[in-house]
């Protein structure tokens, strides 16, 4: 098995040796020498448009949680991450948690939910962020908190970390295979649709009640908003045309508005997708992934199955769609929009640059930081032409060290209005705010992107950062991952 040529940022000491290594690789990535402090650190300038009001140019991502009870709770290892998003300094916190608006819709059997039974539980997770938020800022002023609504689609697994129950728009010759999906399996019916759509609505009501800012409505990472976007082959009103793909988002932000009229509403967007990969089998080595690489597909056919690709050649991208469904968002007027790419159950490398591979994944086909230069670029070209939106960006934690020097210069110049933290929260959700209040960086604590946030809650455990966090590191789930890891 061939040694990877890539960078491991770990050894880099300074910024000249990245900035050399990024130049010298032709990657497009904004990084600025050193971090200016105090308030007249562009992380720090707020930001106001369209009545929106934000007191900083920091963002938590919302992340997909393993760890609340079995009827949707928050538990005690929620709390702890609710305390660390609030922690961070982040005045715009984007969902902080992937909440099923339904059990049926879970990920995971450990999922939160939203419902009449969990609302006093939610509610204390938001009192408990605003609370370390304030500790941490002394100013409220400027925090927007949102929750992000999502139903798992084809990856409902509501029962059984390892039993999935597929809720499917269409079929789709690879990702079927491999969750063993029989040719005849059910798709859902748009009454059904129009169920889920209701529950949307509700979920969005018990949102504002709880004094969440705004909701998300999530159109990413191959879950049922996402796979909505790509139900070319789908017929009725829900597939098809691109008027009829995005008839969810429509008839769910109609009737959140009528019910809840002071929500903000926010979308998380694949803005484009990828064909699924698969390790190399000829590179596979001692129980060790090789690297991506696509799925077999015939090059005859084009790719019916995807948004913001080429048909053509299902690696590569294609924005036109991308730029048409954030037309739409402007004249559904949501402002919030929050960029990122593919799914990390098909293409992680597209969306979550990674050095080390979790446990389901492969080694990283190209250089990651090239898919933060790609993710960002896209970020960019996106908000070039849609100036009225807020965009936050993604994929920045693979950038370690040098996260508060990029994270300055792609807001300074334009690139991106938030800064979206997702991994590094976990295990330093301070970098940014000790970055710009003149506090040394923690170096043990930042985010390597080993992958074991991802790959305990595939093993069923909870995602948390057991090599770095204490608070997981010393804790009996870790003997649990360490021995299940063990057995691959």
């Amino acid at each position: 098995m061939s040694t990877r040529p890539f960078l491991r940022l770990g050894s880099v000491k300074n910024v000249e040796g990245f900035l050399d290594y990024v130049r010298a690789h032709g990657l497009q990535i904004p990084c600025d020498k050193e971090v200016v402090g105090g308030p007249d650190s562009p992380l720090m300038v707020p930001l106001a448009r369209e009545g929106i009001q934000i007191g900083n140019r920091i963002a938590v991502q919302p992340m997909e949680g393993w760890d609340g009870t079995k009827d949707g709770n928050p538990s005690e290892l929620t709390i702890h991450r609710w305390r660390r998003f609030g922690r961070s300094g982040a005045k715009l916190i984007w969902g902080g948690e992937a909440v099923a608006i339904s059990h049926e819709g879970r990920a995971n059997p450990h999922q939160l939910v939203i419902a009449r039974h969990t609302c006093e539980g939610l509610a204390g997770l938001r009192r408990v962020l605003i609370e370390e938020h304030e500790k941490t800022t002394a100013l409220r002023k400027g925090l927007l908190v949102g929750l992000q609504l999502t139903h798992s689609g084809r990856f409902c697994r509501p029962n059984a970390h390892d039993r999935p129950e597929p809720r499917i728009l269409y079929h789709h010759p690879i990702l079927d295979r491999r969750l063993g999906l029989p040719k005849d399996y059910p798709l859902l019916e748009d009454g059904q649709i129009e169920t889920i759509i209701e529950d949307f609505h509700r979920a969005g009501k018990m949102a504002c009640d709880m004094g969440f800012d705004f909701v998300d409505i999530k159109h990413c990472h191959g879950y049922l908003g996402h796979e909505f976007l790509s139900a070319h082959t789908r017929e009725g009103k829900y597939g098809g045309s691109f008027e009829n793909r995005t008839r969810f988002l429509r008839e769910v932000v109609q009737g959140i508005r009528a019910l809840a009229p002071k929500l903000l509403i926010g979308v998380r967007f694949s803005a484009f997708d990828s064909i699924p990969y698969r390790p190399d089998p000829q590179q596979s080595a001692n129980g060790k992934p090789g690297p991506g690489i696509p799925e077999p597909f015939n090059e005859l056919l084009l790719y019916h199955w995807g948004f913001g690709l080429n048909p053509s050649d299902p690696t590569q991208m294609d924005l036109s769609e991308t730029m048409r469904f954030l037309s739409l968002l402007e004249e559904l007027n949501i402002r919030l929009v929050n960029v990122t790419a593919g799914s990390p159950y098909y293409n992680p490398h597209i969306q979550r640059p990674a050095f080390y591979p979790p446990s389901d994944g492969y080694q990283p086909p190209e250089d990651p930081l090239s898919n933060v230069a790609k993710l960002m670029g896209v970020t960019r070209q996106l908000k070039e032409q849609f100036p009225n939106l807020i965009f936050v960006g993604s994929a920045y934690s693979y950038l370690q060290e040098f996260l508060p020097l990029v994270a300055q210069a792609a807001v300074l110049e334009g690139w991106v209005d938030a800064v979206g933290l997702g991994r590094m929260v976990l295990t330093y959700p301070e970098i940014l705010w000790d970055a710009t209040h003149g506090k040394g960086m923690q170096h043990k604590r930042v985010c390597r992107t080993f992958s074991d946030c991802t790959t305990a809650p595939r093993k069923g455990l909870p995602s948390g950062c057991y090599p770095l966090d204490g608070y997981y590191k010393t804790s009996e789930l870790a003997a649990q991952l360490k021995a299940v890891k063990a057995q691959r």
